[in-house]
């Protein structure tokens, strides 16, 4: 069995795969509730919030990969099934069937509003335990805030 050598404390190592793990359980969660939303929206505003919603999807998806490649790199393995999402998840989840286009926008502007926060307390931790995972962290956080702005702007 090939065990990876992190350059990091044991301590840092641990305080940072724990920030990783959370943030990868917030984009996987990120990632299935706007496909849950794309597939389901109905309104005016159909095809615009459609397309938007594949973009976060996108983003959620690229993130995760990054985010877990980065716990891997550091020796700590990540948890992506969907057990272990659906026990750690700090979303709200949306609701089931058909969802208006005006209650997506408010759902998905509080859940990237929601995230943009953890995602700074996240970066804050690692400030003194990994720079590099910071940096991931970062861009993630880039991303979540632009999204943020997209659909906000919408309510």
């Amino acid at each position: 069995m090939t065990t990876v050598k992190s350059s990091l404390t044991d301590e840092a190592r641990r305080v940072t795969g724990a920030v990783l793990q959370e943030a990868l359980v917030d984009l996987i969660d990120l990632h299935l509730s706007a496909k849950q939303a794309h597939w389901n929206l109905t309104g005016r505003n159909f095809r615009s919030i459609h397309l938007q919603l594949d973009e976060v999807v996108d983003l959620a998806r690229k993130h995760a990969d990054t985010v877990a490649e980065r716990a891997v790199a550091i020796g700590v393995n990540p948890d992506g099934r969907a057990r272990t999402i659906a026990e750690n998840t700090k979303l709200h989840p949306l609701e089931s069937g058909s969802l208006p286009d005006d209650k997506v926008i408010a759902a998905i502007t509080d859940t990237l509003g929601e995230m943009g926060k953890r995602f700074r307390d996240r970066i804050e931790t690692t400030d003194d335990t990994d720079l590099v995972s910071q940096d991931i962290l970062i861009a993630a956080a880039q991303d979540l805030d632009e999204q943020h702005w997209m659909f906000a702007v919408q309510r």
